[in-house]
């Protein structure tokens, strides 16, 4: 994938990794400063910009991950097919693109906005705090996945009536059901009147 200069400012050229930071915003979703990654999820938490990403097969499936048991944020549970942060300056649609590859090694086809949400989950867990301006994106998974495997513990491609069951059995991130509910509407638009979700 190519640098940009948002990934640029947050890397450095002998690979040590350096702060990262997060763009803080207001209600209204208009950028206000920055913070530090983990302090922008210590409770209370401060409001900052992040995007979900769901991707869909030719069947109408999502595509799910389990987050890697070595993430400092919720490990281990089921998820969205990817979500993050955009860097400071970063464009919502760009970062979504970007690490949905440094995820999973694809790029979204037909990826397209699909509105924000704004929410505040505590995770009972970490003792962290997502205060999200979530801006949402749906589009299509269509090649191979390379699942990178510090990030990423297992993926599964579910129908709503399989995604129900996991979801009842299996732990599921906190913004999880959040995202995917106000994701809906242009979910539906994607996969049509025959995917049911």
């Amino acid at each position: 994938m190519p640098t940009t200069p948002a990934t640029a400012a947050n890397s450095s050229s002998n690979g040590a990794s350096q702060a990262i930071l997060l763009e803080l915003v207001d209600e209204h979703g208009n950028t206000i400063g920055t913070a530090e990654k983990l302090e922008a999820h210590q409770a209370p938490g401060q409001l900052h910009r992040a995007f979900s990403v769901f991707l869909f097969d030719e069947q109408g499936r999502l595509l799910l991950q389990r987050r890697a048991l070595g993430k400092y944020h919720s490990p281990g549970v089921w998820s969205n097919t990817c979500c993050g942060h955009p860097y400071p300056g970063e464009a919502p649609f760009a970062a979504a693109a970007r690490r949905t590859y440094e995820e999973l090694g694809i790029s979204p086809s037909l990826l397209a906005e699909a509105g924000t949400v704004r929410y505040n989950h505590p995770d009972p867990d970490s003792g962290l705090v997502e205060q999200e301006f979530n801006h949402l994106f749906v589009g299509m998974a269509q090649a191979p996945l390379r699942p990178d495997p510090e990030e990423v513990g297992e993926t599964a491609f579910v129908t709503p009536k399989e995604l129900a069951d996991r979801h009842a059995e299996a732990p599921f991130s906190a913004w999880f059901m959040t995202v995917l509910d106000a994701a809906r509407p242009a979910i539906k638009e994607l996969t049509g009147p025959s995917g049911d979700w």
